[in-house]
């Protein structure tokens, strides 16, 4: 068989790769709760479900003190939340 039909045509992508719903810190101020958990979130519909992992990012801007749970945040998220005196915890 020839080289060409051989190799993938549309590159390569790891089996092992986590997709991670992205919330912005613009969204978690307007939402009114101070513990804020995936669950949460799910409940909102801020992402589609809660058994995958969140990753919250630094866009926007924080006016209030938050505890969150989060899998995975963002070095400007993470200062931005320590700055208004909230809390980070990280799920495993």
């Amino acid at each position: 068989m020839p080289m060409q039909r051989r190799l993938p045509k549309r590159g390569f992508t790891p089996l092992d790769r986590t997709e991670y719903q992205v919330v912005n810190l613009y969204q978690l101020n307007a939402m009114e709760d101070a513990e804020i958990t995936p669950e949460t979130l799910a409940r909102r519909g801020m992402i589609g479900h809660a058994n995958r992992p969140v990753k919250v990012l630094g866009t926007g801007d924080l006016t209030r003190s938050i505890q969150i749970s989060a899998h995975r945040f963002s070095r400007t998220a993470r200062e931005k939340i320590e700055a208004n005196g909230g809390r980070i915890q990280e799920i495993a």
